[in-house]
């Protein structure tokens, strides 16, 4: 959860602003048994043309992606209902976008606030038009580039101050690469689609006649008061239906983006309108003629890189009309989504499909079609195999969704470890989290260090270990004189004692340390694997700074200064994040980030606690201890006790009842989480969706694999939500999943795990042994 937006924006000046395209063959196969769903939910949508089939415009994976799982013609899209999560603070948006895609087109109901993050709000009274990149789940606001709002008839003027039109949600529909809306004010029906690299925007407007599109260089989504736009330079050619330009801004990153917005037919008309102060962009109403077709076409195509880079993906998308767009979307969608076959009533589907759709919207790749891209500092680099990846919101998403791209999309992990190696070769460490390439310097630790190590334990990339090293350990190493001074400029202070010291003007002091001993832990495994053993064992000892910060009195971790006196006063259950109430951990309490440690040591920290039967107890009084309530700029909410699902911090933790003497109870948990914490409204999801990690622990709990170690390359064994499902791994093969109540020789409390028939003697289970498909079966007490 990205409530750090609140700290960020209260500082002035913005100081802390901060695909896999499936086979040929097998697309036309997709589209063609989809085409008789496809065209009944098209043909009730007006003024739709005849579909074609089309390959997915994703961008071409690095390897033979997984075939969807057995019952493809039970096409999953139809589960998937973008609307959920829209609504409190689960802040994804609904509108259109492909697997992994670079553009997103989506309405926006307002340009600022940190509900409004993703751009839209559900129950918003208004939308202010349609832009065409966007984050999802996200607690602070950027991108929303190229706005545009059609009207009917020629109402505006260079006096108009108000584009927006009324949001009437009865009018709204939507499913994955596709959205629509009626504007009965404006006079016209919105219909969105997306490709890889272009963004499509379909206007059915109730008449013919002059028609007015407001065409806004100047909006974005904003966590400040802006104005963004620092320069632009955008050219009309209004003889070819065509406007291009570049806009640089300063939002949450310093960024370009480049466009080409090209319509289906000439401007006939060009009004600019005033500036208001600080603009530096312009905002057009353009007029158009639209005929008895009463349809009116736009394309957006972006680029990190320049105008010619976004000509060139215009040139490169192999959509030749929205119906084509709009069907190849559906077949990206339907071949990944389809991945997982589930067995469960129509409401968990809804749920759990939608959760899984979440997982892929991000990270985007933003490399051009030829393959280059704006890389962090500003410069124009290759991206390796012709993919780059942003929206890496690493200190939530290591936790659970990159291990679960590595389960259900493995071709993408090739792409997603370049891209952290190419950020680091240009900054000189990792990336913490990006955004249109840019790092925002959000959030701490170093969240690419256990991604790296997880993709070295799971063998995913031998060629590159060398590299990975390398990059780990300089990360973890060398002083960054040009961070912010919030960051990790040095590490002086955390070699000297092992952890931060809170009278060294370190805040979140504790968050911080346990954190950097993640990524400690993830560079021993590495050097470990490499045969390193010095590298290794320097880090593994460095991982152990935890225990400095254990205080058996109060059973917590607590900050302490540079003599080792502890942090006094000091309670336990106030939470603190730095601008809402600074102290010494972010966006939680030492409750909560007491097992933080438990990430890449949890029988270590078992151990200090006192044990299986300690740790046990210590696990029940967290989930009971009454918390003071629900704050959501605190990272508290989805609250039991002092276990709270809405932020990342806690989400691993019902899991570590695996390594108790109470198991049950952890199953337990991980149920109700999944049933009190999820649903298929608009505030279905309770937290920031955070790019898909929330999304992604659902997914990963209802398939009874969870990483709670994620630089292990193991997933801990729990129950499934559900009683079957199957999933779709590289090379044909299939995991076929299969929870069972018929275990009448299990030890009470525990259960039994069969990997193909073979009894594992542990909860944990190998990710290599997973990916060979077969049978996997947990098997419960009656």
């Amino acid at each position: 959860m990205e409530t750090c937006a609140l700290r960020i924006a209260a500082l002035p000046a913005l100081a802390r602003g901060a695909s896999g395209s499936v086979q040929a063959l097998f697309a036309a196969l997709v589209v063609f048994a989809a085409s008789v769903w496809c065209a009944s939910a098209i043909a009730a949508s007006p003024s739709t043309a005849p579909l074609s089939g089309a390959s997915p415009s994703t961008s071409a994976p690095t390897s033979a992606p997984p075939q969807p799982a057995p019952a493809q013609s039970q096409r999953v899209t139809r589960w998937v209902d973008p609307f959920i999560g829209t609504g409190g603070t689960g802040h994804t948006f609904p509108g259109a976008s492909v697997p992994f895609g670079m553009v997103a087109p989506s309405p926006d109901t307002a340009d600022r606030g940190w509900d409004h993050s993703s751009g839209y709000q559900r129950k918003a009274p208004r939308i202010l038009g349609f832009s065409n990149t966007h984050i999802s789940g996200a607690g602070i606001g950027e991108l929303g580039d190229v706005l545009l709002m059609p009207a009917l008839g020629q109402r505006w003027s260079r006096a108009t101050t108000d584009f927006s039109a009324p949001h009437h949600t009865r009018h709204e529909a939507a499913q994955p690469g596709y959205y629509r809306v009626r504007l009965p004010e404006h006079g016209v029906a919105v219909e969105l689609t997306a490709s890889q690299r272009v963004a499509w925007q379909r206007y059915t407007f109730d008449h013919p006649g002059r028609v007015q599109v407001l065409a806004d260089f100047q909006h974005g989504i904003l966590f400040g008061d802006g104005p963004r736009v620092t320069q632009a330079q955008v050219t009309p050619a209004p003889e070819r239906g065509e406007i291009t330009g570049t806009v640089h801004a300063k939002n949450w990153v310093e960024r370009e983006a480049s466009f080409v917005l090209r319509f289906s037919q000439p401007i006939a008309s060009i009004e600019t309108l005033p500036p208001k102060p600080g603009e530096l962009a312009p905002r057009y109403v353009l007029g158009f003629d639209v005929d008895a077709g009463r349809v009116l076409e736009a394309r957006v195509a972006l680029s990190t890189v320049d105008i010619e880079g976004a000509r060139g993906n215009l040139a490169a998308d192999p959509n030749t009309s929205f119906a084509a767009t709009r069907t190849a979307a559906d077949a990206a969608w339907a071949s990944l989504l389809g991945r997982v076959q589930i067995e469960a009533p129509a409401r968990q589907k809804r749920i759990f499909y939608t959760a899984l759709y979440h997982c892929f919207l991000h990270p985007s790749d933003i490399a051009d079609a030829d393959g280059r891209v704006r890389g962090p500092t500003g410069t124009v680099i290759t991206a390796r195999g012709g993919q780059y990846y942003s929206t890496l919101s690493l200190w939530d998403t290591f936790r659970g969704l990159q291990p679960l791209i590595t389960l259900l999309t493995p071709e993408r992990v090739r792409g997603i470890v370049t891209t952290l190696l190419d950020h680091h070769h240009a900054m000189g460490y990792l990336p913490l989290w990006t955004a249109w390439g840019r790092e925002t310097w959000t959030m701490i630790g170093n969240p690419a260090l256990p991604v790296l190590a997880d993709a070295v334990a799971k063998g995913l990339v031998p060629d590159l270990h060398d590299e990975i090293l390398q990059a780990m350990v300089e990360t973890s190493t060398q002083d960054r004189p040009n961070a912010p001074d919030w960051a990790q400029r040095s590490w002086a202070d955390y070699t000297q004692f092992g952890y931060l010291p809170i009278d060294k003007g370190h805040g979140e002091a504790v968050s911080k340390s346990l954190e950097y001993g993640i990524g400690d832990d993830a560079v021993a495994r590495v050097a470990k694997a490499m045969g390193r053993a010095d590298v290794a064992e320097r880090f593994a000892r460095r991982a152990q700074g935890y225990r400095l910060l254990w205080d058996a009195q109060t059973r917590t971790m607590r900050g302490r200064d540079s003599n080792g006196a502890w942090r006094a006063p000091f309670d336990p259950i106030v939470p603190t994040s730095p601008m809402n109430n600074p102290g010494d951990y972010t966006e939680a309490n030492a409750w909560q980030y007491t097992l933080t440690p438990a990430l890449h040591d949890p029988i270590g920290l078992r151990d200090l606690i006192g044990g299986p039967k300690a740790l046990g107890d210590w696990l029940d009084a967290f989930f009971a201890l009454q918390a003071p309530g629900d704050n959501k700029h605190l990272g508290q909410e989805g609250l039991i006790g002092q276990y709270a699902h809405g932020n990342e911090p806690s989400h691993h933790i019902a899991f570590l009842y695996a390594y108790t003497d109470r198991p049950e109870r952890g199953h337990a948990l991980v149920r109700r989480i999944a049933k009190d914490f999820y649903s298929d409204q608009p505030d279905g999801i309770t937290g920031n969706d955070d790019c898909g990690q929330m999304s992604a622990w659902l997914v990963l709990a209802t398939l009874g694999l969870y990483p709670a170690v994620p630089a292990s390359g193991q997933f801990i064994a729990s129950p499934p939500l559900v009683p079957s499902a199957a999933v779709a791994l590289p090379g044909g093969k299939t995991l076929r999943i299969r929870g069972d109540s018929r275990g009448a020789d299990i030890t009470p409390g525990g259960i039994r795990v069969r990997l193909n028939g073979r009894v594992l003697d542990s909860l944990a289970v190998v990710y290599r042994d997973v990916m060979q498909g077969g049978s996997w079966e947990v098997a419960t007490p009656r």
